[in-house]
């Protein structure tokens, strides 16, 4: 037993109970809640003797300090088929507590957790959100799913869309952590990864302006056929040029709207699809250590089959790294498609190119009134320019997000 390990085996009277940042600890219930199997490391910190903690229900650890929504949302999830992580402060036998970050997954039976220490900035935060709706719970009389939605809204003010955003991030964001805690190098595939949905983020704010840059753009056709009637007889080549770029402009602002931000489009999935990535990635990471932990572990776990439960973590990280694999593919996927629609716009917009030359031809040609048109016509011109830049960008964030194998 190395230094380090018999300082964790020392509990204190009062306070945070020993667990170590490179520690890591699973437990499997089932579908009511009821411990079926746990590792060492979990019987060690809870402080109870196996015949006390095989058979029991999960909340025999939960600290009357955690917010009664957390639960709900993390049950509802579950109880989906979907995974999830949070933040969760427990209590010991012993009078004890010790916060992890936990993730868990549905598992034939019921489900499995798997947990660390937290230790990232985000950690600080969540903590003072947790005392704040605590309060609120107890104040307001809340139920447990108004309490979820207070936790759900307190998440949107910080910035994430959803609550499975969230828990991404932080499950991220403490696996780096514990790496610089635990001086080695951080996880490349989770930065990457990271970087990618900022990428993914990017992108659909891309898409939005360009968007916006279509329908601001929506009166100056219009104030070009206004012009062009007053210097030229009805139907002369500018108005009818006018009424062409109109068009064609209208015409691609509506599909790009319908095919790339509708619900069902590549660029509305590509966020989900990313974060999905990074979510199943990091759990993988959890699971796979828990797995060589249980691997290596020599003592009893009460009267736990281990190899049964080698056998169910072996083929949930088998499932989750498929599953990771699959993600890689829906995001390249979307990708492409994302691609595809830059080049329809592409071709498209020649033509908006094409008709613009025209309209400046044509101008130039005119006796009187040309620097109000030419005014117009270059107001065309920076339009141009500025679509023309955004699917630039769009290309090539599209790319940035595809190239993560």
């Amino acid at each position: 037993m190395t230094i380090n390990d018999r300082r964790l085996n020392v509990r204190p009277a009062q306070g945070e109970a020993p667990f170590g940042l490179h520690e890591v600890f699973i437990s499997r219930t089932d579908e009511r809640g009821i411990i079926k199997a746990a590792n060492y490391v979990f019987k060690r910190v809870a402080h109870y003797d196996w015949d006390e903690l095989l058979g029991a229900p999960h909340r025999i650890i939960r600290h009357p300090d955690m917010p009664k929504g957390v639960f709900h949302l993390f049950w509802e999830t579950l109880k989906q088929g979907e995974s999830i992580g949070a933040y969760v402060k427990n209590k010991t036998k012993d009078g004890l507590y010790y916060w992890v970050f936990a993730v868990a997954i549905p598992c034939p039976g019921g489900f499995l957790s798997a947990r660390m220490r937290p230790s990232s900035a985000m950690f600080d935060q969540v903590k003072k959100a947790y005392a704040e709706l605590l309060l609120a719970e107890r104040e307001g009389d809340l139920s447990p799913q108004e309490s979820a939605e207070h936790l759900k809204e307190w998440i949107l003010s910080k910035g994430f869309e959803s609550y499975h955003q969230f828990c991404t991030a932080a499950l991220s964001e403490e696996l780096l952590s514990r790496c610089a805690g635990l001086n080695i190098p951080p996880d490349q595939k989770i930065l990457q990864l990271q970087q990618t949905v900022s990428d993914a983020s990017a992108l659909v704010a891309e898409t939005k302006s360009l968007i916006w840059e279509f329908d601001a753009m929506r009166t100056i056709p219009h104030n070009l056929r206004v012009i062009a009637s007053r210097i030229e007889p009805a139907g002369g080549p500018v108005t009818v040029l006018s009424q062409n770029y109109g068009s064609m402009s209208s015409e691609m602002s509506s599909w790009f709207e319908a095919n790339v931000m509708g619900e069902n489009s590549n660029f509305n999935k590509i966020k989900g699809a990313v974060t999905n990535r990074l979510f199943v990635e990091g759990m993988t990471r959890i699971l796979e250590e828990c797995d060589q932990l249980l691997t290596q572990e020599r003592r009893t776990l009460g009267k736990v089959d281990i190899e049964k439960e080698r056998r169910i973590l072996a083929e949930l990280v088998e499932r989750e790294r498929e599953l990771a694999n699959k993600g890689g593919d829906q995001v390249n996927f979307e990708a492409d498609r994302i691609q595809q629609a830059c080049n329809v716009m592409h071709r498209q917009f020649l033509g908006l190119s094409t008709t613009r030359v025209l309209c400046k031809i044509e101008a130039a040609r005119l006796p009187k009134g040309g620097e109000t048109l030419d005014d117009i016509i270059n107001q065309l011109g920076s339009f141009q320019r500025r679509i023309a830049e955004r699917l630039a960008n769009i290309a090539k964030l599209s790319n940035q997000v595809r190239a993560i194998e």
